[in-house]
Order: C-alpha cells, then structure tokens, then sequence
C-alpha cells in the first residue's frame, strides 16, 4: 500500500515537473532573445503577461527594438499601452522614426496620440515627408457674374503637438474651399483670376486656415481652373421670367376685372331698358286715365299726336338712312 502511494506521488510530482518544464520552454525562446538583445525582460515578467492576457511577443518586441535604437521603453508602459488598446509596435516604430529625423517625441505623446485613434507613425512620417493632398473641385462665382471650376493641391506638414485635439484634414479641406470661394467671389472679373490664380493660394495662406488643426500647410497650388457657366445672366433671365409672369398675372387681373366690370354696366343698362319700356307702358294708361277724368281734351290729344308725328318726320329728315333702314325693317 505505502508503495503504491510513493509510486503515485513520484508520478503525479513528474507530471507536475514536465508541465513547468514545457511552460518554461514556451518561454525559454523569448526570455533568451530579450537576453541577447540586452532587453532586460525576466522569465517572471513574461508568465505574468501570460497570466494577464498580454501576447509576450509584441510586448518583447516592441521592448527589443526600443533597447536597441538607445531609447528603451520599460516594459510595464508598454503592457499598459497594451492593455488600454493601444498598438504599441506601431507607437514604438513611431519613436525611432521621430528620433531619427531629429523631432520631440516622448512616449507618453505618443501613446495618447495612438489612443486618440490617429496613427502617430503616418503622423511623424508626414512630419518628415510633406503630404499632399487633393480638393474637390470648388466652384464660385466672380463678381461678373461668371462661374468658376477650381482644382487645388494642398501640401500639409502634421503637426505633433497637435495631433490629440487638433481637427483632421476634412477641416483643412473644408477651410480651403471655403477660401478659394471667398478668393474668386471677391475677384472683380473671372479674366483676373484666370490671368492670375496665384492670388486665390497667396489669399487662402494669407488666412491661417490651419489655426487649430493637426496640420501646418505649406503650399497651396491651384492645379486647375475651369470657366463654368454665366450665373449672372442666368439669374437675369430667370428674374426677368418671374417679372414677366408677374406683369402676366397682374394684367390678366386687370382684364378680369374690366370685363366683370363691363358685364355689371350691361346689366344697368338692360335694367334701364327695363325701366324705360315700363314708362312706356305708362303712357298709354295715364293718356287714357286724363281724358277719362276730363283732365285732356280730345283736341289736345289730336294736337300732342300732331307734335310727336312732326317731330318724328323731322328727325326721318334729318337721318334719312336710318328712316329707311326702319322702312324696310318695317317692310
């Protein structure tokens, strides 16, 4: 029995023993590169990497190549870069890029710069090496009234120090065009411009427009100038149209308004008419009332009958076509 349990013991203690072996041997490769390179990474520091979840790999790595440029970086700040989300090769390769070419650059920076969510090793090759970076075409107008198609290129330089809170370059482009609007608006002629585009970038540089980005630029060059179309007549037309379906409008108003005015006078006259035929009719009535009551003689009447067939031969005299007319009518 006490033999069994020994043998049990000795095997349980050799698994145990070959598992910390192999655990050991996993990390023999790098602790062993981290020696030779003079990185100061301990076998301890890497089970605890293990442990936490953090590939030792990168961590080394990155630890390695910061040793060997002579600007080491401890390896606890890259855990913790690491940890917070951050990629620390690409924050390193950021360092020995910004040491080479002479320009401040701390880890610290560098780390909020990548948590920030730029990519800080573009950002120091940019500082280096000058980006640039194509407009949309702008289109303005002069002050002729003529448009104009701009196509710039604009050289920017990133700035480092204003990488984490500065705007990016959909500000900068924004800026320019409404620069290059501003420029051509402001033109007496499209002839000027076109004579002379250099004073749309003079004028845009002139503003500061990359006050409070993470760029500096350098140039602005005008690589293209299109002459659009005539805004200014366009527009005259198009208020000319409007004046006239205005003018249109008003005096179909007013024909409205004549011929209902026309139709009212048509119908007082046709009421007139009416009133007139109804006294008319009067007379007849009242002629025979007066010589009923013995208010006319019949002698009167004979005489007031003479008068009007007189007078009624003297205006046949005066107008004899219409005396005729009224004969053949009567005919």
């Amino acid at each position: 029995m006490n033999n069994n349990l020994i043998i049990l013991g000795i095997a349980v203690l050799a698994i145990i023993v070959l598992v910390l072996l192999l655990f050991i041997a996993n990390f023999f490769k790098l602790w062993l590169r981290a020696i030779f390179s003079q990185a100061g990474v301990s076998m301890f520091q890497i089970i605890g990497m293990r442990l936490r979840n953090i590939p030792p790999h990168t961590i080394i790595d990155a630890r390695i190549s910061s040793c060997k440029t002579g600007m080491p970086v401890d390896t606890n700040l890259l855990e913790a870069h690491y940890m917070s989300g951050g990629d620390v090769v690409r924050v390193v390769q950021a360092l020995i890029a910004a040491n080479k070419a002479n320009i401040k650059l701390d880890f610290k920076e560098a780390a909020a710069i990548d948590l920030a969510g730029r990519n800080v090793l573009e950002a120091v090759q940019m500082s280096v090496q000058p980006k640039v970076i194509q407009t949309p075409k702008v289109s303005a107008v002069a002050l002729d009234g003529i448009q104009l198609h701009a196509l710039t290129r604009v050289t920017v330089r990133a700035n480092i120090q204003k990488l984490v809170g500065g705007a990016g370059e959909d500000t900068v482009l924004a800026r320019v065009g409404e620069g290059i609007v501003s420029s051509i608006g402001s033109a007496a002629s499209h002839k000027d411009v076109l004579e002379n585009p250099n004073m749309i970038s003079k004028k845009v540089l002139a503003s500061g427009l990359d006050a409070g980005t993470a760029f500096e630029i350098i140039s602005i060059d005008i690589a293209d100038v299109d002459v659009g179309q005539n805004i200014g007549a366009i527009l005259e037309t198009d208020r000319a149209e409007a004046d006239k379906k205005i003018a249109q409008a008003k005096a179909e108003e007013r024909r409205a308004m004549a011929f209902a005015a026309e139709q009212e006078m048509k119908v007082k006259v046709m009421e007139m008419r009416a009133k007139l035929v109804e006294a008319d009719a009067q007379v007849p009535l009242a002629t025979a009332e007066a010589l009923r009551n013995g208010n006319l003689g019949v002698m009167d009447y004979y005489n007031m009958q003479n008068i009007k067939a007189d007078t009624q031969m003297r205006s046949q005299l005066q107008n004899p076509a219409d005396s005729s007319h009224k004969g053949e009518s009567s005919l």
